[in-house]
């Protein structure tokens, strides 16, 4: 416990609290000094749950000046996002703070910071949850930095609930690193977003090992935003909705959508419309993001067009609005992102454009990011099996899950004691594993409800702001008087039917490059195919085309309902056949194929025979007929690559037919058609055959690409 006096240490901390904000006349936010007094002089535990924009960083940079100077340790900050870690880098060095951090993004500058850290040159070093958990920095760095770490702060805490489990898993293991801290050591967490579930979640992990747990909550809403629904018929009506006014909307801002497909096609319509515009998404190149990033800030864009890659902690305090393209899955999420906006401002702009697809797509993310117990025992099995490191790669070719599921899964397994990250990969930690039914199901009963509210909110006639606050159970809820059901719709309503067309007409656009597969996945063999190294140049297919992704705006949309599970397999229809014939005009192939050969398919053989058929008719191009099924193979979109590919390699052969047709084209080029790509393995194992049968170029064409 400190010595100093209330009266002096809240000197003391104002003084620092002007010069992190560069003004004279700066106060403390209701409830910002109480949290540094308990930091410094109580040494305590304390969470935070203030609105964005409120000052929660100024809490731990003057807090962690405060005890600097009175002998502590330096300050890790767990910060999620490098787009936060950035902010909060040049946020600290304006109030004299110095601090640096180790994140994926500057792997070149680790041993110079570590070298800074250990010379005590830093106050403050920001990691990613993640990091905690790289095997060199837990074992040589983290044991140490912990035996005189001067402040633990937890940023975005609500990752650490349930709440926020599919975000980062990483945040779970926190609870262990908290609990292991010295008593005196305190331990702050903030977040803007969390109801009263969450908050006793994170209390809860906060107060591991009996310590006492100060909350400071103050209310959520914020009187410069104005909220506002607006449902249009369709994704042309939105588009032309933000093409007729974008340009009328205050300062710059953020145009959100749910996919990454989403957020480059209505970047490209946008800019191709005169509006300065980028995409950001978390496919984006790092620099290009950090670039774009900068020229909002510096308002020399309109906006940007971005995922939920662009959320918790970009600092931009004059952004101007917020527009959603497309629906978050829940009120918190969606309390989160337009935040971002009005934090230095008198007014801005907050504007939902719900889609009817929103729900599918929240659908599919939710579903994503469950562990499945028969693959986590997999697995499990596997790496007890083994008895010394498998890494990821080595993990995937024994397991049949993708790349991105099966990293997500080890997480969740590292987090829960069952395996170990190590030099080399993973090993089983020896500990027993119980699958966690009724945690999963609990979460996923979250979600469910957190979407349901969603649609509320986007039909409430009530106030919208108090809707919010009350999805995040703030005691403060109260009618905003600015929202459009306070008042009156504050945002225009009309789309001009011509700018409709024009959002149509490039809706319209078609064509999709398919990339052939190059290499076959590793460990082959195990899974009993010789098959290895590169696919020999010969039996490789040509670039090939796809008439849109499942997640495109304009045909996006048929194609799902023509995907959708129970839809009927009919016949392609005259409208999409039309525009699979403009994909084929358009493509600039070296030499025209010289006939077309369908895929069989389990699924959709009306479906692609008809799309075929149509193909040959309109190109005047023979049919030879399709490849057949052998029936071995249990085919299917699950699993990774290595078990995709083995699970079609022996599905198909050419038959007598087939194969006399094609010897008889004496090396002409092929047309193959199908109507769903997604590992590509299908196609690849297809074109192999095909070109063993004497095929010269197989070049793919299908309906739709996946992603």
């Amino acid at each position: 416990m400190s010595d100093d006096t209330t009266d002096d240490l809240h000197t003391e901390a104002l003084a620092a609290l002007r010069r992190l904000v560069d003004r004279d006349d700066a106060t403390f936010h209701d409830g910002q000094f109480e949290a540094i007094d308990a930091l410094v002089r109580g040494r305590s535990r304390a969470l935070v749950v203030q609105r964005t924009g409120w000052g929660k960083s100024a809490v731990y940079f003057v807090a962690t000046l405060l005890l600097r100077r009175r002998g502590a340790g330096p300050t890790i900050l767990v910060s999620p996002l490098l787009a936060l870690m950035r902010d909060q880098v040049s946020a600290a060095e304006r109030a004299g703070v110095r601090a640096a951090s180790i994140n994926s993004a500057n792997p070149l500058e680790w041993d110079d910071v570590l070298s800074r850290l250990h010379a005590d040159e830093l106050d403050v070093l920001l990691v990613s949850p993640e990091r905690l958990n790289n095997p060199r920095f837990r074992d040589e760095q983290l044991p140490a930095l912990i035996a005189r770490v001067g402040l633990l702060v937890v940023d975005e805490a609500h990752c650490i609930s349930d709440w926020g489990h599919d975000f980062r898993p990483d945040y779970r293991r926190l609870r262990d690193l908290i609990a292991g801290m010295p008593g005196d050591v305190p331990v702050l967490a903030t977040t803007a977003t969390a109801n009263e579930r969450v908050v006793h979640d994170v209390e809860e992990q906060l107060g591991a090992g009996g310590a006492g747990v100060l909350t400071i909550r103050g209310p959520l809403a914020r009187a410069s935003l104005r909220l506002g629904v607006l449902r249009l018929p369709d994704a042309a009506a939105r588009l032309a909705w933000l093409l007729s006014h974008l340009g009328d909307l205050p300062g710059s801002g953020i145009i959100y959508t749910l996919t990454v497909s989403a957020a480059e096609d209505t970047a490209r319509l946008l800019r191709e419309a005169g509006h300065e515009v980028r995409a950001y998404t978390g496919q984006t190149d790092p620099a290009e993001r950090e670039e774009s990033e900068r020229l909002l800030k510096e308002n020399r864009l309109k906006a940007l067009v971005a995922t939920s890659a662009l959320g918790m902690g970009f600092d931009k305090p004059d952004l101007g609005f917020v527009i959603h393209v497309g629906a978050p899955s829940t009120p918190v999420a969606y309390y989160q992102q337009v935040g971002r906006a009005g934090r230095a401002t008198e007014r801005a702009d907050v504007l939902l454009l719900p889609g009817p697809e929103d729900a599918a797509i929240w659908q599919y993310f939710a579903t994503a990011s469950m562990p499945d117990e028969v693959k986590a025992a997999a697995v499990l099995d596997e790496l007890a099996h083994e008895g010394g490191p498998l890494s990821t790669v080595a993990l995937e070719a024994r397991v049949d899950i993708r790349r991105s599921r099966l990293e997500l899964l080890l997480k969740v397994l590292d987090v829960d004691g069952a395996v170990d990250r190590v030099q080399g990969g993973w090993v089983s930690s020896g500990a027993s594993w119980t699958y966690d039914a009724e945690r999963y199901g609990r979460i996923a009963d979250a979600r469910t409800r957190e979407q349901q509210s969603m649609i509320e909110y986007e039909t409430t006639s009530e106030c919208r702001m108090e809707f919010l606050q009350r999805s995040l159970d703030d005691p403060a809820a109260a009618p905003c008087g600015r929202c459009d059901n306070c008042t009156s719709p504050w945002y225009p309503i009309d789309v001009d039917p011509a700018t409709t067309a024009t959002a149509g007409a490039a809706m319209d656009r078609v064509g999709v490059l398919v990339e052939p597969r190059a290499q076959w996945p590793s460990g082959m063999a195990r899974l009993g195919l010789e098959l290895r190294g590169n696919i020999a140049r010969d039996e490789r297919l040509e670039p090939g085309r796809a008439l849109a992704r499942l997640t495109d705006l304009g045909w996006g949309g048929p194609l799902r309902a023509l995907f959708a599970p129970g839809a009927p397999d009919t016949e392609v229809s005259p409208a999409m056949a039309a525009a699979c014939v403009r994909v084929l005009a358009e493509w600039d192939w070296a030499a025209r194929p010289a006939a077309v050969v369908a895929m069989p398919s389990r699924t959709h053989p009306r479906l692609v025979g008809s799309l075929a058929r149509t193909i040959a008719e309109v190109g005047r191009l023979p049919l030879l007929g399709s490849l057949e099924l052998t029936g071995s193979g249990p085919g299917g979109n699950g699993g990774n690559s290595a078990y995709r590919l083995a699970g079609v390699a022996e599905s198909f052969v050419v038959g007598p037919a087939l194969r006399s047709a094609v010897a008889g084209l004496e090396g002409a080029p092929i047309l193959l058609v199908d109507d769903l790509v997604d590992s590509r393995w299908s196609l690849t194992v297809a074109g192999r055959l095909l070109h063993q049968a004497g095929a010269g170029p197989v070049l793919p064409f299908v309906l739709a690409a996946r992603a």
